[in-house]
């Protein structure tokens, strides 16, 4: 029985034979240069570094129209009203969901919000390619995700390498503990516990807590999925993420005036995390 992940997977790898006829797309990779002006990229905002420094919990605040676990979240869709939104509600950074078959983004919206925001930003997208990550450079993101549970070992490793080579942070995600090994060795700028097996989309926010007992506390760390208020966020702080990942909540907020005080209600206290300071080479086998 073909899972969800696999039916997604199966979408971008077609998705990646019609980008590998983009002409602008070649011409980036193989000059560095944004295929019009012949200028540099400007530089990458720090995803990393917008997480990390605080005492609260930082939250990356995610513009999704929908999801295949519940289909319409937002009727009034606007990523540029809701990016503005969240900046001005305090979000450290912004993911943008630009799969158009199953979440009905699109790359164009991370081109929107990205001339109206100075917040890092987040492409959140099932990446198997260098041309998307070439792709996501282009339209302004300074972060993409790189999805273990979609990549082999190598694969994550090359993906890696080309985003970093880009001035691209990683936010590398797991869900399982064997997937921990291979995350850790790419040295990923901050790594992601994805609360949803994507493979039956089932939830669980123990997942965390599981993940990071393996992790070393020098790891930046964010949770994602299934936070959906002030006690979700809590259990979170206490497994010892950096930040959460929070979607769907604030886009099913009643109006923009509701945003700010249900964002900031996630920024709870940060507790120390008590993991390992082992290398990734000797992360446990669990």
């Amino acid at each position: 029985m073909t899972t969800f992940l696999e039916r997604i997977l199966e979408t971008k790898r077609n998705e990646v034979e019609t980008l590998k006829h983009s002409h602008p797309l070649q011409s980036f990779m193989k000059t560095g240069r944004h295929p019009m002006s012949g200028e540099a990229p400007v530089p990458c905002r720090g995803f990393r570094t917008a997480l990390e420094s605080g005492d609260r919990l930082a939250v990356v605040a995610e513009i999704k129209q929908a999801s295949p676990s519940k289909g319409h979240i937002s009727k009034n869709f606007d990523p540029i009203r809701t990016a503005i939104t969240y900046q001005q509600a305090g979000a450290a950074a912004i993911s943008v969901l630009t799969d158009e078959s199953y979440f009905l983004g699109s790359v164009t919206d991370l081109e929107k919000v990205r001339q109206v925001v100075r917040l890092p930003l987040l492409r959140k997208d099932f990446i198997i390619d260098e041309l998307q990550i070439a792709e996501a450079r282009l339209a302004g993101a300074d972060a993409i995700l790189l999805i273990c549970a979609a990549l082999s070992a190598s694969r994550l490793a090359e993906l890696s390498a080309y985003a970093h080579s880009l001035g691209l942070d990683t936010l590398v995600e797991v869900h399982e503990p064997h997937e921990l090994e291979a995350a850790l060795l790419v040295a990923p700028s901050v790594l992601g516990v994805n609360n949803r097996n994507l493979h039956t989309f089932e939830v669980s926010l123990a997942t965390t807590a599981t993940i990071l007992q393996h992790t070393p506390k020098t790891q930046v760390a964010i949770a994602e999925s299934g936070v959906h208020t002030p006690a979700d966020a809590s259990q979170m702080a206490m497994a010892g993420v950096h930040g959460v990942l929070v979607g769907e909540a604030l886009m099913r907020a009643e109006n923009d005036s509701a945003v700010s005080p249900l964002l900031d209600s996630f920024r709870v206290a940060r507790r120390l995390r008590e993991g390992h300071s082992h290398t990734a080479s000797a992360v446990p086998s669990i």
